[in-house]
């Protein structure tokens, strides 16, 4: 399955899931949305007036976007075997929809800045009764998500289970921050 197979089309939605986080984001702050596709969440943290790195495969969705000061876009192939582009990159916010690549999946939990926050929601076991993606390499396990994020990050809310609606999915969802962002303490995420 491509990156293609899972992004959602460029007019959709951004996803209450990020949208519901991106708050955690400090204003002004950086956000990096990993495979981008139509770029639903670039153009969300944008609204917000965050500042935004988009990586994908193809960024012909978001070539509109293209030469503005607030956004970086960045096309790469993430599943070659190569480092991941931006390991040594650190962000206030990182988004990840509809996307697994596993190899990768550390260093993209390690762009999560101190005081960041990790948003990411894909699709796990079970989705495959559904349809696409149906391979297991592309379907996250049970807490694969917080096994992932823990003990560099602080879970603030993880789910997993299926959602309903016009297109019923099973998806596991995680927002993590870092340790010193101020969820991680004195002012937890509110509900």
């Amino acid at each position: 399955m491509t990156e293609a197979d899972q992004r959602p089309c460029a007019r959709a939605e951004a996803s209450p899931w990020v949208r519901r986080f991106l708050a955690g984001v400090r204003p002004g702050g950086h956000v990096l949305d990993v495979a981008c596709g139509g770029g639903r969440h670039v153009r969300a943290a944008l609204a917000r007036g965050l500042r935004v790195t988009g990586i994908d495969i193809d960024l012909a969705d978001v070539a509109d976007l293209a030469g503005r000061g607030d956004v970086r876009l960045v096309e790469a192939d993430l599943e070659t075997g190569a480092p991941f582009p931006l390991a040594r990159e650190r962000f206030d916010g990182v988004i990840v929809t509809n996307y697994l690549w596993r190899p990768i999946l550390a260093d993209i939990i390690g762009c999560v800045g101190a005081d960041g926050v990790l948003i990411y929601e894909t699709y796990a076991l079970g989705h495959e009764r559904h349809g696409r993606p149906v391979d297991p390499k592309f379907l996250l396990r049970p807490n694969e998500l917080l096994e992932a994020a823990l003990p560099r990050l602080v879970v603030v809310a993880f789910e997993h289970g299926e959602v309903q609606g016009a297109r019923p999915r099973i998806v596991q969802r995680i927002a993590a921050c870092g340790p010193k962002h101020p969820w991680a303490g004195s002012r937890p995420c509110p509900l």
